[in-house]
């Protein structure tokens, strides 16, 4: 059995997060772990505002030290960290434990919030993670918080801020344009290794439930690395999945809509 480890917040609601992740890696027929960091939960009764609550830094160590000395694991991903503790015993244990086929969803705002969740680790996570991560995967905001670019609304812009993001460290970078290109029809993503620059698009899914669209690309990518897929294939594979997932996503309640990762199971990628 393939092992694979997320280093990532909880989703009190269970579409984004580590849930998201998990439900990914079962998808890829893969035994996932998780080190929590972070609690996120929603509030019924303010529109779905949210709140996180860390997890300490003795208790985050020991589940760290569960998932990759006790157990050990193929790949590992992180998503939402939120604290300075947190990028480092993220970065620590990578390295510790050569985790090669690692990757980084540079988490910085919540879906329904507007604003990073905090700014001041832009530049931890950049300096201390960037450098171990075989595939970064931000999205246009935070390509812009990694690159220092704004207003990123084009395929130019976007191969601008990947360039600069792979010259701080980072191997592969994949910048998700999803529907957030102005004037597409497509939904446009970005893969940029250093030497190989392409545009990975699919049909734009019309759709307001996407909660959880992050964390799930990247644990998808993640467990393809883990599963021994070349990097492109890899993510051009996540990329797949992603959109069956989007394309059958569903109400959670009145505010929020994950997408269904058990969607793809019809095509059964893995024949």
């Amino acid at each position: 059995m393939i092992k694979i480890a997320t280093i990532a917040g909880s989703d009190a609601s269970g579409g984004a997060g580590l849930e998201a992740d998990l439900k990914t890696f079962e998808e890829y027929g893969l035994y996932g772990l998780a080190a929590v960091t972070a609690i996120a939960c929603m509030d019924p009764e303010r529109d779905w505002a949210h709140r996180v609550f860390p997890v300490d830094e003795e208790a985050l160590r020991s589940q760290l030290d569960t998932v990759f000395k006790g157990v050990g694991v193929a790949a590992a991903k992180s998503g939402m960290l939120g604290a300075f503790y947190a990028v480092d015993c993220a970065a620590e244990y990578i390295t510790r434990y050569g985790i090669k086929h690692y990757v980084l969803d540079p988490v910085m705002v919540c879906k329904g919030a507007g604003e990073a969740l905090n700014p001041e680790l832009n530049d931890s996570i950049a300096a201390k993670l960037l450098p171990l991560a075989e595939v970064v995967t931000p999205n246009l905001f935070e390509a812009e918080q990694l690159s220092g670019l704004r207003g990123i609304a084009g395929l130019a812009a976007m191969e601008e801020a990947a360039r600069i993001i792979h010259g701080k460290g980072a191997r592969t970078v994949f910048l998700k344009g999803g529907a957030k290109l102005p004037g597409q029809s497509k939904a446009l993503d970005l893969f940029f290794d250093g030497s190989r620059c392409e545009v990975l698009e699919a049909d734009l899914v019309d759709t307001a439930w996407t909660h959880g669209a992050g964390c799930t690309t990247s644990a998808a990518i993640a467990a393809g690395l883990a599963r021994g897929l070349p990097v492109f294939e890899a993510v051009s594979l996540a990329k797949r999945f992603i959109t069956l997932s989007l394309r059958n996503g569903f109400a959670l309640n009145r505010w929020v809509g994950p997408g269904n990762p058990s969607a793809w199971r019809a095509g059964n990628l893995f024949k």
